[in-house]
């Protein structure tokens, strides 16, 4: 396949096994099951936050901070130097110490007297989240054979789905049972938390006979021994398009994900299990259910259009986005509102599927866990500045309205996602007269 110059290096990633063995297999199912379990806790939280804002009596501003700010802090700070770490050793090593570090912040978050102690907890349990996605990203291409590389990516996403939605779904039921379970006097959300932890160790246990896969290296990552600041400089136009892209979609993307369990609450007067039982299977309707249109769209129009497909259909998805998250300002029933958000969910979910597969593609493999890291942090910036802006406009704007606060905040961070992608999608799109 043969793009403009804008996406010359975009086919760096190209070799893998040549085909898949079972271990190979299972390890990345593994990894999916891991990563899920990581998003039920983040379901479990968003469910529980008016319990929590209670527990605390923090304002939505401090809502919004924990939601945005909380996963970013530690997390941020040692996802590069892990994956810098992982690049040159065991990845499976690193990923062991991931699952216990996580299980060991749920259990402080769970137990933590004041906010400050439970914000630094949940900051703390970023870091599986920061280091997972580059470690998990950067074993992809090196367990599944090139022509399978993206429904690998996709399977690996359906099953972060599948958890995240049963963070929702189950998290009146993970309550309840925690509550008849553990004894004492704790919150039952912090029984819930602590329930959920008890995960971390069959996980740990059915780590150690994961696959460690040796590292593929492309004869194009002639670069392989540059650095990754000599990379970002050669590559920074379309890098930067493309974090405009990803990373103003997460404003909108996640300042409704993680409040609109309590916007809902708050404006129907909903009962949060009820929220998080139709919630749960609307993540995964949504999630699981753009990933074969996504995988049609990019195989069909990337026979026209190549790689450019995949900014185009990021692009596109932004924009009609922007409708659906207007339609919050008139929802007049809870079932209505939850439409809506299915609707919004469903689209960006489809935006943003192929954003690890445009990486892959992107980076040596040499540097590719260390630019998933990298692309994590910025990201999560941006994801982190959703919940905030919303949690700020709600409390000094909007008077505690969270769903006009959530329309608000998501808006121009939506157009401004469509239009970096057109420009990506101008730089990288064939021309005419060459091949495809």
């Amino acid at each position: 396949m043969t793009t403009s110059s804008g996406s010359a290096n975009l086919s760096a990633a190209d070799t893998g096994p040549a085909q898949w063995s079972v271990r190979a297999l299972l390890t990345v199912v593994f990894l999916g099951l891991t990563a899920g379990v990581q998003m039920s806790d983040y379901g479990l939280q968003a469910i529980s936050l008016s319990a929590i804002q209670k527990s605390f009596a923090i304002s939505d501003a401090a809502i919004g901070a924990l939601q945005g700010l909380a996963g970013v802090l530690v997390g941020s700070a040692l996802a590069i130097p892990l994956a810098r770490f992982a690049d040159r050793f065991s990845r499976k090593r690193v990923l062991l110490c991931l699952i216990a570090a996580s299980t060991a912040m749920m259990v402080l978050s769970a137990l933590a007297p004041n906010f400050p102690l439970f914000f630094l907890g949940r900051s703390a349990a970023g870091i599986t989240e920061f280091a997972m996605v580059p470690l998990v990203y950067s074993m992809i291409p090196d367990l599944a054979p090139q022509r399978h590389r993206v429904l690998a990516n996709l399977g690996f996403a359906a099953l972060v789905s599948s958890g995240a939605s049963a963070g929702f779904y189950f998290a009146g039921a993970i309550q309840s049972t925690a509550v008849a379970l553990i004894p004492g006097d704790l919150d039952p959300w912090r029984k819930a938390f602590m329930l959920l932890s008890v995960a971390g160790l069959p996980l740990l246990l059915a780590g150690f006979f994961t696959a460690d896969p040796p590292r593929h290296i492309a004869s194009s990552d002639g670069a392989s021994g540059a650095t990754l600041r000599q990379f970002l400089r050669a590559r920074w136009q379309p890098i930067g398009l493309f974090v405009g892209i990803a990373g103003s979609l997460m404003i909108g993307v996640q300042g409704l994900n993680q409040l609109i369990a309590l916007a809902l609450e708050r404006r129907f007067e909903a009962t949060p299990a009820h929220i998080g039982e139709v919630m749960g299977p609307i993540l995964l309707v949504s999630t699981l259910g753009c990933l074969p249109v996504v995988a049609w769209l990019d195989r069909w129009l990337a026979r026209r259009l190549g790689q450019a497909v995949r900014p185009l259909i990021m692009g596109i998805c932004a924009l009609l986005a922007v409708p659906a998250v207007l339609m919050l300002f008139s929802t007049a029933s809870l079932p209505q509102a939850f439409v809506v958000v299915a609707l919004f969910l469903f689209i960006t979910c489809t935006a943003n599927a192929l954003v690890p597969t445009m990486l892959q593609d992107l980076a040596p493999a040499a540097l590719r866990a260390r630019i998933f890291a990298l692309w994590s942090f910025v990201v999560s910036v941006f994801s982190a500045l959703g919940p905030l802006l919303a949690g700020f406009v709600s409390t000094w704007v909007v008077q505690g309205h969270l769903l006009s606060a959530i329309t608000v905040t998501a808006v121009p961070a939506l157009l401004v996602s469509a239009w970096c992608a057109w420009g990506l999608f101008q730089r990288s799109r064939p021309q005419a007269g060459q091949a495809i």
